[in-house]
């Protein structure tokens, strides 16, 4: 290795701006270690470099800045060891250029190698969708930092730095990064313990999930800086006398809440930022247990604390580790703020999470200590759970372990239990282990019988009582618990004790989907479509899927989109090779041939006198292109040229004859139904400034809903009347231009 490293470093060093970067990322990595080999770290920066090549960023700076920013992140604040900063120098190289897995494992070892195709995504794969994609590759990723949490380190590095730069990218690409930050990546960075990186992924990523809000939080505590200043300065002078006065050595630390902290406060209680008082908040740090509780009955003395809001986390840490005594005191002219108290060494694993626990290795490649594993063993428990779940019930039982807030109860003997708001004695019994979940007949909480559906309370004391007479879990459990723990241990009693159960139930579910679907079984094992789909969702036989389905691990409904998909695809092969054009029927009308005005509006080739109706499943309306479909007893239904059911039979060749070529008349003053499906930020006033696009559009609304998909993501679903898709199109545009919207697509009016 150390001839093929030097046939690197041979490449050299020219002396500019992007090697200054480098060296500084050197320079800061050997104060913390001088141990490390710069040979091999100025290797894979060379090699970086070499590869990247001519490649450039947004902003049209060299490739290469982004890994060594990322680099700079990981030395400045996740004190980490050599193969993982040579990694994090590495990690764009095979996703982004023509380097293999092997030419990294050569040059640099496997440990290296296995870290950067951790966070390589998956690009050789076919997805049917984009959140698809993105969920796979999150497990991927996730998979990886199980067996290795550097791997999730060096995700959150280039995350944070991609944040840092996101100016220069689209606003669509600049909504997208910041949602998946906001609901994936800074909760991971939290059940890391890595406080620092969390409140700057989410403090970067609200800032274009809500520019307007932020604008406004952030012009008020410029406007009132001053005043926050002499009241920062105020307490602390306090605390740092009555500490004095105690004798306590201690470091008094003040700040203002971090930006997302406000906003999250603002919108979660509906409260306006004038109504928001907790914006101070101060820290001490002591040296031992002793000292903050010691601290904690001083500052009782001093200051008025709020009755019911102390968090004593020392005695009951969190779960990603997380140790701190907070409590809320109110000051002068009735401002509230928050003390937290906390040892030196509670301050640095709060601050920096599983990296304080990350020792600087000999030579960078000792691996991974016991003690580091413990730290993120949840990761590997969790994935364990869900391996079978499909793209969108992963998401739920991502967003479900990472977003939830907790519940802390105690066992009869004092045990404390943390469990995610909402949780039941179900999830009790599953946490204390399968056999007590699996044998639940009944639960105490307090002493007093409950339902074993009861939400628990932070404090209770709860017994399970069992039973060898309980013949095993219920599969609507699966709806009323809150754990994915508990949720995942269900599923595996289904999986091993009543495997021929759950196939018939996922059958039958799967039957009835494909009946709605309009599709036969027959149709698609002869098409070759099953085996294809069966494949791409990760299922080795027909039985395992339907085993999936029945213990709802997947849905029946995506398995049947997945393999409807599958056949259109197959089927347009074959037909674009055997005929290569439209079928006869769809062909353009001839001069020759009559062609009738319906009441509707829509002319119709050879059909006098027909009734005419609009496809609710795609609502065609003036300016689109049309085709119409000869019902049986109710006229013609018009369809979009690029409705997905026309397409659909098209490819399958099913009732080719009763299509027919129709087309617009005149008929401007006539109105049509236009579906519109709206992602956005979930904020305040989005639905008020929706309408209001709407009503500045000048259309009437017909149908309007939304629903909140997680403290900062909501969709809406909107029907309005237009007279033609270039004004739907108008209103689309409108809908984009509404603070906080994400994506707006037209959909059909079912």
């Amino acid at each position: 290795m150390e001839r093929k490293l030097s046939e690197v470093l041979n490449i050299g060093f020219t002396g500019d701006d992007v090697d200054k970067l480098y060296f500084a990322v050197e320079e800061i990595a050997l104060q913390g270690n001088p141990g490390f080999n710069t040979d091999r770290l100025r290797a894979a920066y060379l090699f970086a470099r070499k590869h990247h090549g001519e490649q450039r960023r947004n902003d049209g700076t060299p490739y290469i800045t982004h890994p060594i920013a990322a680099a700079t992140i990981f030395v400045s604040d996740m004190m980490i060891d050599e193969d993982a900063l040579i990694a994090c120098l590495l990690h764009d190289i095979i996703e982004d250029t023509d380097v293999s897995f092997g030419d990294v494992e050569r040059l640099f070892g496997r440990q290296v190698a296995e870290l950067v195709d951790g966070v390589t995504k998956l690009t050789r794969i076919e997805y049917s969708s984009k959140d698809e994609e993105q969920m796979e590759n999150i497990r991927k990723t996730l998979l990886a930092t199980a067996k290795d949490v550097r791997v999730m380190l060096i995700k959150l590095a280039d995350r944070l730095h991609n944040l840092r730069t996101l100016d220069y990218k689209s606003v669509d690409k600049q909504r997208d990064k910041s949602a998946e930050t906001i609901e994936i990546y800074a909760p991971i960075a939290h059940r890391l313990g890595m406080q620092k990186v969390k409140w700057e992924l989410e403090d970067k990523a609200i800032v274009y999930l809500d520019p307007l809000a932020c604008s406004e939080i952030k012009a008020f505590l410029d406007e009132n800086h001053a005043n926050l200043e002499r009241f920062l300065d105020s307490v602390r002078t306090e605390i740092e006398k009555k500490l004095k006065e105690e004798e306590v050595d201690a470091e008094v630390q003040s700040r203002m809440k971090h930006l997302y902290s406000i906003y999250r406060k603002m919108y979660s209680q509906n409260k306006d930022l004038h109504e928001v008082h907790d914006l101070c908040a101060f820290r001490v740090i002591v040296s031992t247990v002793g000292e903050c509780y010691h601290v904690l009955g001083a500052l009782d003395s001093t200051f008025h604390p709020v009755p019911g809001k102390i968090k004593n986390y020392i005695a009951s840490p969190k779960p990603n580790g997380y140790r701190s005594i907070h409590n809320t005191y109110v000051g002068r002219d009735g401002i509230l703020f928050e003390i937290q108290i906390r040892t030196r060494e509670m301050h640095e694993e709060a601050e920096f999470g599983v990296a304080a626990h990350w020792k600087y290795k000999k030579g960078g490649s000792d691996g991974v200590s016991v003690s580091d594993e413990n730290q993120y063993a949840w990761i590997r428990e969790m994935l364990g759970r869900q391996e079978d779940l499909d793209p969108e019930q992963f998401r739920r039982e991502l967003k479900s372990e990472l977003f939830a807030d907790e519940v802390m109860v105690f066992t009869p003997k004092g045990k404390v239990v943390s469990l995610p708001a909402g949780a039941t004695p179900i999830d009790f019994a599953y946490k204390l282990h399968s056999d007590i979940g699996n044998h639940i007949s009944g639960a105490k909480l307090n002493g007093r019988i409950v339902p074993i559906d009861s939400k628990l309370e932070s404090g209770g004391i709860v017994e399970i009582l069992t039973s060898n007479a309980t013949k095993g879990p219920s599969l609507d459990w699966l709806e009323i618990v809150r754990s994915s723990e508990a949720r995942g241990k269900i599923r595996q009693w289904f999986k091993k004790e009543r495997r021929a159960e759950t196939i018939a139930i996922g059958k039958s579910s799967f039957d009835d989907e494909l009946h709605r679907a309009r599709l036969t079984m027959t149709e698609i094992v002869h098409s070759g479509a099953l085996d294809t789909a069966l494949e791409k969702l990760s299922f080795k036989s027909l039985e395992d899927m339907y085993a999936a389905i029945g213990i709802r691990s997947r849905s029946a409904a995506q398995a049947v989109h997945r393999i409807r998909d599958e056949l259109i695809r197959l089927q347009r092969e074959i037909y674009n090779e055997v005929v290569g054009e439209m079928p006869p029927t769809i062909q353009k009308t001839s001069t020759a041939k009559q062609i009738t005005r319906s009441k509707s509006g829509v002319l119709v080739d050879g059909l006098p006198d027909c009734e005419v109706k609009f496809a609710r499943c795609c609502s065609p309306v003036p300016g689109d292109d049309i085709v119409g479909f000869i019902t049986l007893g109710h006229g013609i239904s018009v369809h979009r040229a690029d409705c997905e059911n026309y397409c659909n039979a098209l490819v399958r060749g099913i009732n080719r004859e009763r299509w027919i070529p129709v087309t617009w008349g005149n008929n401007e003053k006539d109105t049509y139904l236009v579906g519109f499906y709206v992602a956005a930020q979930n904020r305040k006033n989005l639905i008020i400034d929706i309408m209001g696009a709407l009503n500045s559009a000048k259309v009437n609304v017909d149908e309007f809903s939304a629903q909140s998909r997680s403290p900062v993501l909501a969709t809406i679903h909107v029907t309005i009347q237009a007279h033609s898709a270039a004004e739907a199109a108008s209103v689309s545009t409108k809908l984009q231009h509404v603070q906080g919207v994400t994506s707006v697509e037209r959909r059909g009016t079912d």
